[in-house]
């Protein structure tokens, strides 16, 4: 009876693992990849570095965005996308 008492506890251990750190953080990395599959030119992005930009061009693994008043044009890999649609206030000006 305590052996069985002591593999229960280990597996319950293992659920808890499972559904508060690994489920968690494997569907981020799916949104997160949905996201960089779904960009389209003329998109508004955020890089992971800070930079903001405009989706000039897309290709399979990298983009081009044009980022600031004199249209800078930086080609990027998509996993450097950090977030898409939100305009911060730098760029509002």
């Amino acid at each position: 009876m305590e052996g069985l008492s002591s593999i229960l506890l280990i597996v319950v251990m293992f659920a808890m693992l499972y559904f508060f750190m690994i489920r968690p953080e494997n569907k981020r990395k799916k949104e997160a990849q949905n996201l960089r599959d779904s960009l389209v030119v003329g998109d508004t992005v955020t890089t992971i570095g800070g930079i903001t930009g405009t989706v000039c061009t897309v290709k399979e693994n990298t983009i081009v965005i044009e980022s600031g008043a004199d249209r800078v044009r930086i080609e990027l890999t998509k996993w450097a996308v950090s977030t898409k649609g939100e305009v911060t206030s730098e760029s509002a000006r």
